[in-house]
């Protein structure tokens, strides 16, 4: 392989053989079962063998465009092929033997009609007994960056005529847990995939349901719910030596809190959470909810559980908006009991607060990524709470907790999470679900409309202002866009301002100096702006309880969790609210969104069906990081094996004693080979 080639692979990610061998074909064509020439069909692709005769290069008009015909001949006859822009095949389908009649070649790909009859278009072109891309079960690769199928089939065949997979790859399942499965061992799984035998079941590789496939889904799933088993084992490896407080004082203080009564769900989540912090390891619980389901009053009862056990408490928020409105919702909760700060990036006296928090004189803090700068320090940090958990990296969570005595994590997200996704992604946490909404709320109504509606829309919507109501119209963009054809801001502010005319808009976006925005957004809250236009800046946390209507432009650009979260900004008090995305012309799976988006307004419905359509790899991001990928398994349809493998790594690492756990922690670190 020449240089070029390696640096094309590399920006790919595939430095190693190791890491072409795991790059797996994502489909099979049957090319097998060569046809005669006389045999040829219109509109059907084909194998053909026989020799090339009459090949030439045919220049055209355009100084970058070539033509190669020629004809493939058999005993039945001789058919023309036709190649663009490959005019060094006039060169390689010379005879290596002029005077050889018998050197053949073999070809796969389309037949077409054409003026003068039958014709072969552009196919695929080897000599017969270096075949590669017909003539058998061929496997086709996603391209590696520049680095196409054909190429890429090419490079692997090489591979594999020089590797004897099934001998040299290493194997670590143990060899019972293949056996209870009834799987084939990593080397000869890999070399199935790669290279199908003659008679291997087509249809079985297009559906992922051969053995080969079974071994490597449950290899990644194994190893990905082994090094989250470690995780958990490390976490738990010390007791931690704080102590919170139970009886009858801390019920008091519990009952207080609350302004209204909790929910079922959150009760039975408040025990998990009391339970936990009982319990001699440090707590590491996610808690998901969806919109509107009462996340903050939880974690302000399990922070008073802290801060009345003596401890600190440090709450983090992905913005400065989320973070200001956090404060004043668990200072409104928490009332004076604790002294409460506000730790972010634009607070004008943070060397005071600072100082606050290293003496202990104040006992919770609430923040964004300046809570883990290195000169914030804590007394006794006994509880982090961690919000939107998706918008930070595992990294940024454990500098946090590196600010205390292995404190206690509750971490929180308002993205329904599939849990097929929470036990691969989330799998060293417990997971906690707030599956009720509080008393007196309801889901938003949805109505999805095409682009031709628009003005019925904001008809509606004018009439809507003038009763008193307060309204979120999103686009998707801020600015235009070329290459996107989609709503801009600019293009919705001037629409918006035209159709409500006499009544005040404002307009928030991410690029906006925060000041700016705050104010916006506190205008809107107070009413004195009726209309906001925004981006998806709104999308989590914001809480205008008078708010009622949202219409979001150009719906078919964003994706389904987006959806569900902007139309949970609007309802939240006690007027019911209404949902209208308007699309333009929709794809198969943006018209499959919407379709899902209007059906249900169950957000872990729409997290499962989110999964499914995007597959696991959109949905796992930073919190991922460090962990094993997953290229040969797909969720939620591979949940049965996903089950299997985390109860097989929880009995695994039950019989291995320190030392042993120690070595595989170390393996499964280095990531020597996948399992």
């Amino acid at each position: 392989m020449g240089p070029a080639r390696a640096r094309d692979l590399a920006h790919a990610g595939l430095y190693t053989v190791r890491d072409l061998i795991f790059h797996l074909p994502f489909r099979y064509e049957d090319r097998r079962g060569v046809l005669p020439v006389a045999a040829a069909v219109a509109g059907s692709a084909a194998t053909f063998r026989g020799r090339l005769v009459g090949v030439r290069r045919i220049r055209t008009r355009r100084r970058s465009f070539s033509l190669v015909r020629g004809f493939v001949e058999d005993a039945s006859g001789r058919l023309p092929v036709v190649w663009f822009n490959r005019p060094y095949l006039v060169h390689q389908t010379d005879p290596t033997d002029p005077t050889d009649r018998s050197d053949q070649f073999v070809l796969h790909g389309p037949v077409r009609q054409a003026k003068e009859g039958l014709e072969l278009v552009n196919p695929s072109c080897e000599r017969a007994g270096e075949a590669v891309h017909g003539d058998r079960i061929v496997p086709v690769y996603p391209a590696a960056g520049k680095v196409g199928p054909a190429a890429l089939r090419r490079i692997l065949d090489g591979v594999l005529r020089q590797a004897d997979l099934p001998r040299e790859v290493p194997e670590m399942v143990p060899l019972e847990l293949l056996q209870r499965y009834d799987l084939p061992p990593l080397g000869e799984a890999l070399e199935a995939l790669h290279h199908p035998g003659a008679d291997a079941d087509v249809a079985a590789l297009n559906e992922r349901r051969t053995p080969a496939h079974r071994r490597l889904i449950y290899g990644e799933l194994l190893e990905l719910q082994v090094a989250l088993a470690l995780l958990r084992l490390r976490e738990e490896a010390e007791p931690r030596t704080r102590r919170y407080r139970s009886g009858p004082r801390l019920r008091k203080v519990l009952e207080e809190i609350p302004p209204f009564p909790l929910t079922g769900a959150q009760e039975r989540v408040m025990r998990e959470i009391l339970a936990d912090l009982a319990r001699p390891h440090p707590m590491l619980r996610l808690l998901q909810g969806d919109v509107g389901s009462g996340k903050t009053i939880v974690a302000a009862l399990a922070l008073a559980t802290a801060l009345e056990s003596g401890h600190q408490g440090a709450f983090m928020a992905p913005t400065e908006l989320l973070a200001e409105q956090h404060f004043a919702s668990l200072a409104r909760l928490l009332g004076d009991r604790w002294r409460t700060i506000l730790l972010t990036g634009s607070a004008a006296d943070a060397g005071r607060r600072r100082a606050e928090l290293a003496s202990g004189e104040a006992r919770l803090a609430v923040g964004t990524h300046a809570l883990i700068q290195q000169t914030v320090e804590f007394q006794d940090l006994g509880l982090v709470v961690i919000d939107e958990q998706h918008r930070f990296g595992v990294a940024q969570r454990e500098l946090l907790r590196r600010k205390g005595d292995r404190p206690d994590l509750l971490v929180m997200t308002a993205t329904p999470i599939p849990r097929s996704l929470a036990m691969t992604a989330y799998g060293d946490l417990a997971v906690s679900t707030l599956d009720e909404l509080p008393p007196g709320r309801s889901p938003a109504r949805t109505e999805v409309v095409p682009a031709r509606r628009r003005g019925e829309v904001y008809g509606r919507l004018r009439a809507a202002v003038e009763a008193g109501e307060r309204a979120y119209v999103v686009a998707p963009l801020i600015e235009e866009s070329g290459k996107i054809d989609a709503a801009s801001l600019a293009e919705v502010e001037a629409r918006v301002r035209e159709v409500l005319a006499g009544f005040p808009v404002g307009t928030v976006h991410g690029r906006m100096p925060f000041p700016e925005r705050e104010r916006a957004l506190r205008a809107f809250a107070a009413g004195e702006i009726r209309a906001l236009v925004a981006t998806t800046v709104i999308e989590v946390g914001l809480d205008v309880p008078a708010a009622t209507w949202m219409v979001i432009e150009s719906a078919e650009r964003f994706g389904l969790a987006q959806l569900h979260q902007l139309r949970g900004r609007v309802g939240r008090g006690a007027a019911p609210g209404l949902c209208i995305a308007i699309h333009g012309r929709l794809a198969d799976t943006a018209r499959r969104r919407l379709e899902i988006f209007a059906a249900t307004t169950d957000g872990f419905e729409i997290a499962e069906r989110d999964l499914a359509i995007r597959g696991p790899g959109d949905l796992l991001g930073t919190r991922q990081a460090g962990l094993p990928s997953l290229k040969a398994a797909r969720l939620p349809e591979d949940w049965d094996w996903l089950v299997r493998a985390r109860d097989d790594a929880r009995e695994m690492l039950g019989r291995l004693d320190a030392a042993a756990l120690r070595e595989l922690e170390k393996a499964v670190e280095s990531r020597r080979a996948p399992i």
